[in-house]
């Protein structure tokens, strides 16, 4: 069975982070060790008082004792991290256990603007982790960021996409993977490039005009999840994107009530089901 540690907060109610990676890379017939990097009573989109107790401490000392007891990973995935200090716990667990593949969703900006106590100062820190990454997962406005670069909200068209991964790779990340691009308004997805085979890969599904917390991290799970497994690139992109968009769909008819985050649970047969080879690939 591979392996794979997980390294963010851990929301206890609201269906994000920890809260989504354990189960679904579980369910993807992965061992999961999580590492939560703080705990939350709910997460901060939407709800208010919200307790938050930082376990950032703790990460240098569960490194020690894993590596005291010879504990090797087959992958290494990292989320939601919170500060320039965490950016630099993980660069360590990124050294003390070098066989992992390694998969970095930077998550600290979106709609073209950083997320409440985020700087530029942050975003450059998180450029030298993905620097240190094997496959990176940024959305648009954060791979602006990444980059220096103005954000483009639209009317893009391939030629941008592939200039924008071609120069996120160059960051040194093997494989750079932008998600949420949107070409003609009708479709949405990821797009990939892997800078050692100089290719791209794609993926897209219908574009659903809605908005739900943790979408993100569901993709990101599911794609290190298939990518951990031995996945091609093209093959973890269909499964992540699938299961992403099944997940909204099957939580549209209660949109209203269920606004936190999505279904992803009833969705976990059909991912298991891809993963196993049930689907086929369409990429």
């Amino acid at each position: 069975m591979k392996r794979i540690m997980t390294i963010q907060d851990l929301s206890c109610f609201g269906k994000c982070s920890l809260t989504v990676a354990h189960p679904i890379m579980s369910a993807m017939g992965l061992e999961v060790c999580p590492i939560p990097t703080a705990i939350l009573s709910t997460h901060t989109a939407g709800f208010q008082d919200w307790t938050f107790r930082d376990l950032s401490a703790d990460l240098p000392r569960i490194e020690a004792h894993w590596k005291s007891q010879g504990l090797t990973f087959d992958g290494i995935s990292t989320g939601y991290l919170g500060s320039g200090e965490m950016i630099g716990m993980v660069a360590d667990y990124f050294r003390a256990f070098p066989e992992a593949v390694k998969i970095v969703d930077p998550v600290f900006a979106d709609n073209g603007r950083l997320y409440p106590a985020f700087d530029q100062a942050y975003a450059a820190g998180m450029a030298g982790l993905c620097a240190q990454a094997d496959v990176i997962v940024p959305n648009l406005t954060e791979a602006a960021f990444l980059l220096g670069e103005e954000y483009v909200a639209g009317g893009y068209d391939e030629d941008y996409i592939h200039g924008l991964l071609r120069r996120l790779a160059a960051l040194g990340c093997r494989v750079a993977v932008v998600t949420g691009v949107n070409y003609d308004g009708v479709h949405q997805g990821a797009v990939a490039y892997d800078s050692a085979a100089d290719s791209f890969t794609q993926y897209f599904r219908e574009n659903i005009d809605v908005s739900f917390h943790g979408t993100g991290d569901i993709f990101t799970s599911a794609l290190a999840g298939a990518i951990v497994l031995g996945k091609s690139l093209g093959d973890a992109l269909r499964v992540a994107v699938d299961y992403t968009v099944d997940c909204i769909l099957a939580t549209m008819p209660e949109k209203e009530t269920h606004w936190y985050g999505v279904k992803f649970e009833a969705c976990l047969p059909g991912l298991i089901r891809a993963v196993q080879g049930d689907k086929a690939a369409s990429v």
